[in-house]
């Protein structure tokens, strides 16, 4: 198959992927363990920093400057009756999101951390005042102009105003898979450029369980009946619809589980490629990007595949109340810190995961050595 414009850029753009840094990981580690507290204490979240460490490559582990991106798209899918609201609700939080009055602008808030809305494929036009104005990528020469984004605003990367029903045809084209990726891959540098130093990965798109448990169900190979969740509130009817419509999906077009952008074109969302190119960026740049729910964990499962190792970038938060969450993140080798059945979407639950570092980071910066109040430091025992 001849490759597109958009998907010669984007391969182009993961050949300039980081390399995770062992050695700085590594002192992070024995940083820890010089700490006056017991080996491991701190269990997942002393791991976490030194993956963190291991990103940036500096042992000196920082996230003050944090933010959270939620990635827009409208989903045909809701057309087959899998969801308990209509797709107009996906506009208008994406507006409450621009607006600060959203979920997780609220807990953002509270974490210290910026919110971004980006519109990929919301099937609704925003108004000047919310939307930022189009400017050249700043990726690729290769790429259209796209919004810049910033508090406040709704950055204009648009590629479609929704996906088709992927019931009854493939959700998108794969040009258009691969530039709502590249421009994942985009706004992670807009944000770096901002001073962030850690994102966390948000999505707003009513039908967007759906087109998860399908990603889902490919690439684990597993039975719909496995992946298909209660999504915002379906009763035991809906969820059997919706595993009967992921079935539907998979038998007509056949995606393969090895061609990620095969994937995402035949039964994905422009929110999940969004996030796909997050969890990308996050590579290409050498930043944390965070793992939130389902949808967020479909996104990462096929960066993961699209970039083989770029795991190493990523940070699980939460183990999800939709069945897909915990098979995804077992499926990338990624263990989640919260287990607390979330299920409210927006990047919520990934927020949710910076001031458990912030407590971690307080005793890695700040706390005494062994060395220093004179007693004999614990030892690593077989």
């Amino acid at each position: 198959m001849k490759e597109g414009k958009f998907e010669i850029i984007l391969r182009e753009l993961l050949e300039r992927r980081c390399t995770f840094h062992r050695s700085a990981s590594e002192e992070c580690e024995q940083r820890w363990d010089r700490i006056a507290k017991p080996i491991d204490g701190l269990g997942e979240l002393e791991k976490m920093t030194a993956k963190i460490a291991g990103m940036t490559g500096s042992a000196d582990v920082r996230i003050d400057r944090r933010a959270v991106a939620v990635m827009c798209g409208d989903n045909g899918v809701v057309r087959e009756g899998v969801t308990q609201t209509g797709q107009a609700v996906t506009a208008q939080v994406t507006e409450n999101i621009a607006k600060g009055i959203s979920s997780v602008c609220l807990m953002a808030k509270a974490a210290k951390t910026d919110v971004f809305a980006v519109d990929l494929g919301v099937a609704a036009e925003f108004g000047t005042s919310l939307r930022t104005e189009r400017k050249p990528s700043v990726l690729s020469a290769g790429l259209p102009p796209s919004g810049w984004v910033e508090k406040g605003r709704i950055a204009d990367k648009k590629v479609a105003s929704g996906t088709g029903n992927l019931c009854r045809e493939p959700a998108m084209s794969r040009e258009q898979a691969a530039l709502a990726v590249c421009r994942g891959m985009e706004s992670v540098r807009e944000m770096a450029d901002q001073g962030i130093r850690i994102i966390a990965s948000g999505e707003m798109g009513i039908g967007n369980t759906t087109t998860a448990g399908a990603v889902a169900a490919c690439l684990a190979d597993l039975p719909p009946e496995r992946t298909a969740g209660r999504g915002a509130g379906l009763s035991a009817d809906g969820v059997r619809r919706k595993a009967e419509v992921i079935r539907r999906a998979l038998s007509l077009h056949r995606p393969d589980p090895a061609d990620a952008l095969d994937v995402l074109s035949k039964v994905g969302g422009y929110d999940i490629a969004g996030m796909t190119g997050l969890f990308l960026g996050g590579a290409l740049v050498g930043i944390p990007v965070v793992v939130d729910g389902a949808v967020s964990a479909a996104a990462a499962a096929l960066a993961a595949v699209l970039c083989p190792g770029c795991e190493d970038f990523m940070l699980a938060s939460h183990e999800g109340r939709e069945p897909a969450s915990g098979i995804l993140l077992k499926h990338l080798g990624l263990k989640p810190v919260i287990h607390a059945g979330l299920a409210l979407g927006e990047g919520t639950g990934a927020v949710m995961l910076f001031p458990l570092l912030d407590l971690a980071l307080s005793l890695y910066s700040e706390n005494i050595t062994f060395e220093e109040v004179e007693i004999e430091a614990y030892q690593r025992l077989k």
